[in-house]
């Protein structure tokens, strides 16, 4: 029996499991119960189950078959969800696009990945490389929204287990992206692991605030919590204001962003008056979190039970969780691994390191990719000895906690003596007047590489002044040797500091 015959009879036998199969579950379970609200429209479960297979069906109409790759370059809309759906349930394969990409970086995405079609918004069609071809999500009478109406359901064959759902494409930090090829049953494993980790209850009212495209937003959390069937909320954007009104009118007790979503919130002048109280689930991920400003939040809605939620793209994403009752005394740590992953802390020769001793993690779990969409290479290097190698440099204790310390490309050498970036970040974050800082190495003729640290004031401090805060809190070859003021850190739409970036404007400085 072939590969291809076993995951037809899978599908035929009713065993498959499948991204699209979590909102149908819970549209039999619960139909009338409200699935989601975006801007002036909601939908129950039964509608939205509805509108996913009429969407498969508006996508197989336009020729596309198994297999094809969907590219999906839209803002947030009850239509991007729909369409994610509705490629799962026609066997298609999603391919997520930043939406803030243009030019070569934009027409890379599409070209590596094979896509046959983009999912697009009207304001954003302009941008897309000549020739290729487009359905647009919303907001014109020929879009996939539009069409929902008069389009029947979709009864063709459904994806099996095994089939891919997704390239999910790696930020792209420090070379171009990979493309991360997801399952069916490896998205499925990462959906119970969070609601295993997270504790994602039906009576939950989220809001997803962060860009669809990022895999943190939709599978941690959106769709997790549509497998439950809770009442979820999407917004267009992190806009503090629509989420602190949210909460203050009951329609929102939980919300994920990344820390520099976190900064923003309570660095506003209304955190300290307006109402929060109803906010019960605070989740934070996607880059590390100053243990100042964690604090910070900490002290100021003390009830708050606070998720940290660590991983990348390849698992799916969500890898290891901190939860509420674990911060204590552990503050910076990413906690442990979810159900459905294996983790260690290696050496260069892949053996395990001692504990509290730094070294590469490696992952062995269902929820892992299957390697990187037509980069052979890239994958065995990745894969080599059995275990996923995440690049992520991490100390684990006794207890199992990791404490992630850097990327292993961003470790600093400085005079021979490796220096993690983040035990300077967090010294220079408690000092009142830095809002956001990044430190990087530079080539520097006697260090090898000098410890730098680009900051974005909150207040009024000079270089001189924050060298000598650090050097109170370091050891001193540790403590910056150069400060230098920026207005805004660079970073990819997840929230992650494109430390590359820095290195590159400032190597010549």
């Amino acid at each position: 029996m072939t590969v291809t015959e076993g995951r037809t009879r899978a599908a035929d036998s009713g065993r498959a499991s499948t991204v699209d199969g979590m909102l149908r579950r819970s549209a039999r379970r619960t139909p009338d119960s409200t699935a989601l609200h975006y801007r002036d429209r909601s939908w129950s479960y039964a509608e939205l189950d509805e509108a996913v297979s009429r969407a498969a069906r508006v996508l197989c109409d336009t020729g596309l078959r198994p297999g094809d790759r969907v590219a999906a370059y839209g803002h947030n809309s009850d239509a991007y969800l729909i369409a994610f759906l509705g490629c799962s349930r026609a066997g298609l394969v999603h391919v997520p696009v930043n939406q803030n990409l243009t030019g070569d970086d934009l027409t890379y995405l599409i070209d590596q990945s094979g896509s046959s079609l983009v999912l697009t918004d009207p304001a954003l069609a302009e941008r897309l490389p000549e020739g290729v071809r487009t359905l647009e999500l919303r907001d014109t009478d020929a879009s996939l929204l539009t069409r929902l109406a008069t389009t029947a359901p979709y009864d063709g064959p459904e994806p099996d287990s095994e089939d891919l759902a997704q390239l999910l494409y790696t930020s792209g930090t420090t070379a171009l992206p990979k493309g991360a090829m997801m399952t069916h049953r490896a998205l499925v494993h990462e959906y119970v692991s969070a609601l295993h980790a997270l504790d994602l209850r039906p009576a939950d009212r989220p809001v997803h605030s962060l860009p669809l495209y990022h895999s943190a937003q939709m599978h941690v959390f959106l769709v997790p919590y549509l497998a439950v069937g809770a009442e979820n909320t999407i917004l267009d954007a992190p806009d503090a204001g629509q989420i602190f009104d949210l909460v203050e009118s009951g329609r929102a007790d939980s919300l994920f962003a990344p820390p520099t979503v976190w900064i923003g919130l309570a660095q506003r002048d209304d955190f300290t008056t307006r109402d929060l109280g109803g906010l019960r689930k605070a989740y934070y991920g996607a880059s590390i979190m100053p243990v100042p400003v964690l604090e910070r939040l900490r002290s100021r809605l003390p009830s708050l039970a606070f998720y940290n939620c660590f991983g990348q793209s390849e698992i799916g994403p969500l890898a290891t969780v901190l939860g509420p009752d674990e911060h204590e005394g552990r503050m910076d740590s990413c906690g442990r691994p979810v159900l459905f992953v294996e983790a260690r802390v290696v050496d260069e020769s892949g053996k395990d390191v001692p504990d509290g001793t730094p070294g590469e993690v490696v992952y062995r779990s269902p929820q892992l990719c299957e390697g990187y969409w037509d980069k052979p290479e890239e994958t065995a290097e990745a894969f080599r000895g059995g275990w996923f190698h995440s690049g992520d440099l991490a100390v684990r204790d006794a207890e199992g906690f990791l404490t992630v310390v850097d990327r292993v490309k961003d470790v600093i050498n400085s005079g021979g003596v490796l220096i993690a970036s983040r035990q300077v970040e967090d010294a220079l974050y408690t000092h009142p007047a830095v809002a956001e800082t990044a430190v990087i190495g530079l080539p520097d003729a006697r260090w090898i590489e000098a410890v730098t640290a680009v900051v974005v004031r909150g207040g009024e401090v000079t270089e001189d002044a924050l060298i000598a805060h650090a050097r109170e809190r370091l050891t001193a070859f540790k403590a910056p040797k150069r400060i230098v003021f920026v207005d805004a850190l660079p970073r990819n739409a997840s929230g992650k500091i494109l430390k590359r970036e820095l290195r590159d404007r400032f190597q010549e400085g």
